[in-house]
């Protein structure tokens, strides 16, 4: 008699191929794309210093800047305009490139992007190729983000108030130099073992990868005024000439970027 517990099971009748023929394949997304306010332009954009805004307390900041001029967005197919206003607001799902501008409104060659919308795992390396490949080209690159607790080795308090840096080589090779030029100076390093995942990884795997002068800044808590003041200090070092005096902190607009989903899984940076 034959031992049904120790005995090795038939095959199963159907293999996982056979299973996949009654089921249609997903048509593929297509790709996102840069739409410019000068679109006859032939030259890419190449800012001397690019900042794209993930994190909240960032986003904050630059959309209450009066000195920035709209020149250009990025579109998402799978994303839909419905619930947009006409003028700029936090609560739309968009992502605008703007031009900061100096107080006497002369442009200076600084390029902000506002990502105010969860970007998943699968479209992460095609917006990082978008942002920095063939039509902006910028020699130094700075990325604000959130630190995640779940991606954080140790114990985080929501009264800390915390920020760290990654780098890419040449970037390093920079503050490496005495840190004169050292685009986070004075931050300390991502703890080892910690992780960043998402837009933010793949923004900076992609600037190490064309070998350009970029810096990841993850801030903790991801939301209220302990944040925003804190990310303004540094973004004052950064940009002395730019006025963030309008910038209030409001509980208010904190709310209003809590639609990120920030606990999907993605590429992570180590």
């Amino acid at each position: 008699m034959e031992d049904v517990i120790t005995e090795i099971p038939p095959p199963s009748r159907f293999l996982l191929e056979d299973l996949n023929i009654f089921t249609p394949p997903s048509r593929p997304l297509p790709l996102p794309f840069l739409l410019f306010s000068n679109p006859g332009s032939k030259e890419p954009l190449s800012p001397s210093l690019l900042i794209i805004a993930l994190s909240s307390p960032s986003l904050d900041l630059f959309h209450h800047l009066s000195l920035k001029t709209l020149i250009g967005t990025l579109i998402l197919p799978e994303i839909p305009f419905s619930g947009n206003s006409i003028e700029t607001s936090l609560r739309d799902k968009s992502c605008n490139i703007y031009a900061l501008n100096n107080a006497d409104g002369s442009s200076q060659s600084t390029v902000v992007v506002s990502v105010q919308y969860p970007i998943t795992p699968k479209r992460s390396l095609a917006v990082a190729k978008l942002l920095i490949g063939k039509q902006i080209v910028p020699h130094r690159v700075l990325i604000l983000d959130s630190l995640q607790s779940r991606n954080f080795r140790g114990k985080l308090s929501r009264d800390d108030t915390l920020t760290y840096k990654l780098e890419t080589s040449s970037e390093r090779s920079v503050s490496g130099d005495g840190g004169n030029s050292a685009l986070l100076k004075g931050v300390d390093y991502f703890p080892s073992g910690s992780m960043v995942d998402g837009l933010g990884a793949a923004l900076l795997g992609r600037c190490q990868m064309r070998k350009i002068k970029g810096a990841l800044l993850v801030s903790w808590p991801e939301f209220g005024p302990p944040a925003k003041s804190l990310v303004k200090s540094i973004l004052l070092k950064i940009l002395p000439d730019v006025d963030f005096s309008s910038s209030s902190v409001s509980n208010e607009d904190d709310l209003l970027l809590r639609f990120h989903d920030r606990y999907i899984d993605s590429e992570i940076y180590t």
